[in-house]
Parts: C-alpha cells; sequence; structure tokens
C-alpha cells in the first residue's frame, strides 16, 4: 500500500477507534474529518498530476523516437546525396577526359584540359575558348567601377592560371593580356585623373593582370599587355555600355625562338708575355 493511501486509511480508522473507547468530542470529530477530506483531495490532485507528468512523458518519449527516425532519413539521404555527388564528379573527369582527346584547339591537350578545370571552376569571373586558348575574364567581376584594382576572386583565379602556365607545356608559351572597355565615357573625375580615356583604362587593366601573373611567378619577357578600349567590342553597346564588352582577354601563342648573339669578349694580351724575355731593361725611345 503506498504512503498516502495509507496515512488517509489511519485517518478514517481512527475516528472508529476512539468511538471504541468512548464517546469524543464533536469537534475533533470534524477536525479529523476536516483533515481526512484535505488529504483526499491532496490525493487525487497529486495522482492527477502524475497522471499528467505519465502523459507527458510518453509524449516526449514519442517525439525522442519521431526525432531519431528523422535523424536517420536525414543521414541516409545525405549519405544518397554524397554518392551522388561523387558520381556527378566522375561524371565531369570522364567527360573532361573524353574533350581534352578530342582537343582541336591550338594548345596541348594537358593545358587545354587545365584551362577547362580552372573555368568551370570559375565560371562566373572566366570562361575559356578551346578554339582559339582564349580565357576572357569580366571585367564587371574582376575590377570595380572604375578601377584597376583586383578583387580577391580574381587574384585567386590569376593565382590557379599562373600556376597552370609556370611549367610543362606551358611555358612554352608567351601570354598577351588585351583589355576592352564598352562605349560609356569615363565621367567621375577621380577616375578620369587616373585613366583618362576609355582607352587608359582598357590598358591599365590589362597591366594589372600582367602585374598579378608576374607576381605569382610568370617570367616577365612572356607577358605582353594592349588596351584597345571600346573599339573591340563582341556585343552591342546598349543605353547604359554592355557588361559583355568590359573584359580583359589573355591569348596563349607560342613563344618565339630567341637567340644569344652577343659574343664573348677576346682575352686581353699581355704584355709582358708577348715581349721576348731578353734579361735586359729595354731603353727608353
Amino acid at each position: 500500500m503506498k504512503p498516502p493511501q495509507r496515512h488517509l486509511l489511519l485517518l478514517l480508522l481512527l475516528p472508529i477507534a476512539l468511538s471504541s473507547l468512548g464517546c469524543i468530542p464533536q469537534e475533533k470529530y470534524d477536525d479529523l474529518l476536516t483533515a481526512y477530506r484535505a488529504k483526499e483531495r491532496q490525493n487525487i490532485q497529486t495522482q492527477s498530476e502524475m497522471e499528467s507528468m505519465q502523459q507527458n512523458e510518453s509524449m516526449l518519449r514519442g517525439q525522442l523516437q519521431k526525432s531519431v527516425t528523422d535523424l536517420d532519413e536525414a543521414i541516409s539521404q545525405l549519405d544518397d546525396q554524397n554518392g551522388e555527388i561523387t558520381r556527378l564528379r566522375g561524371d565531369f573527369e570522364a567527360m573532361l577526359d573524353t574533350v581534352s582527346g578530342l582537343n582541336t584547339g591550338p594548345l596541348p591537350a594537358d593545358l587545354n584540359a587545365a584551362l577547362v578545370r580552372l573555368a568551370s571552376q570559375n565560371s562566373e569571373l572566366l570562361s575559356f575558348d578551346e578554339r582559339t586558348g582564349m580565357l576572357r575574364f569580366s571585367s564587371d567581376l574582376t575590377f570595380d567601377l572604375g578601377s584597376t584594382t583586383l578583387n580577391p576572386a580574381a587574384k585567386q583565379a590569376i593565382a590557379a592560371l599562373a600556376s597552370i602556365l609556370e611549367g610543362g607545356d606551358a611555358a612554352g608559351f608567351e601570354i598577351r593580356v588585351v583589355g576592352h572597355t564598352d562605349n560609356m565615357p569615363i565621367s567621375k573625375p577621380d577616375t578620369r585623373a587616373k585613366h583618362p580615356t576609355n582607352m587608359h583604362l582598357s590598358t591599365h587593366r590589362a597591366i594589372s593582370v600582367r602585374d598579378a601573373l608576374v607576381a605569382d611567378g610568370i617570367a616577365a619577357n612572356r607577358v605582353q599587355v594592349a588596351g584597345y578600349g571600346e573599339f573591340r567590342p563582341v556585343a552591342e553597346n546598349g543605353t547604359r555600355g554592355s557588361a559583355t564588352n568590359r573584359r580583359v582577354e589573355i591569348f596563349l601563342t607560342p613563344m618565339p625562338a630567341v637567340m644569344e648573339t652577343t659574343a664573348a669578349p677576346a682575352p686581353a694580351e699581355d704584355p709582358d708575355a708577348s715581349a721576348p724575355d731578353s734579361g735586359e731593361i729595354e731603353p727608353l725611345k
């Protein structure tokens, strides 16, 4: 028997026990009855609270079980997605190998494949034309408006390009960096003070890319720069110019053969060695 029930039973039996011993005052009987009823109400409330706690516990256990089930499903889906990503990456590499094997452009297959991969990893910033071997950087994503300062994403991509061009088949190519703008004239005085015309701006941007390549390890004698301003558009300029025309292009062409023609100087004659050793001092003339 539980303690609350045992206590109530004692309170219930106490008046009977007392009545068996003789009459008890009515006031004491009423007090005992009141105490019994209070304990009874307290017991009912306690039982109700226990039942509510049991229901809450059952509900929480159900929620916990559902969370465990949901977590297992999420882990299973994540494993499936990781497998799908691995499969897609394998498909991409296989396609890249196939494309590299079919390469008919001007660049060696390994170099071509490396540039294709670089462009795919930076697709918003640059593109690569396998037919001409040209890389094209979007100026809007490479520089701030009216600026020649490379942004962090462009610096990272150029550093990756430099690592590709430093060795292997790429070492036999020179690098031509060409800047272009749209037809919108430079309006800001601060910008115009540094770059008076679009021709200046396009050339200065090409120089910034060239400097970054050299800083990343490319030999300075491999890089040349040019700027065409707005005079070689590849798309129609609208009322606000054209983002397509604002670009920096990089061309790879075979390095010209350079031969050293400087002759080594002839050894200086030793006057003492050429003169006969007579053992006598030649008189002054």
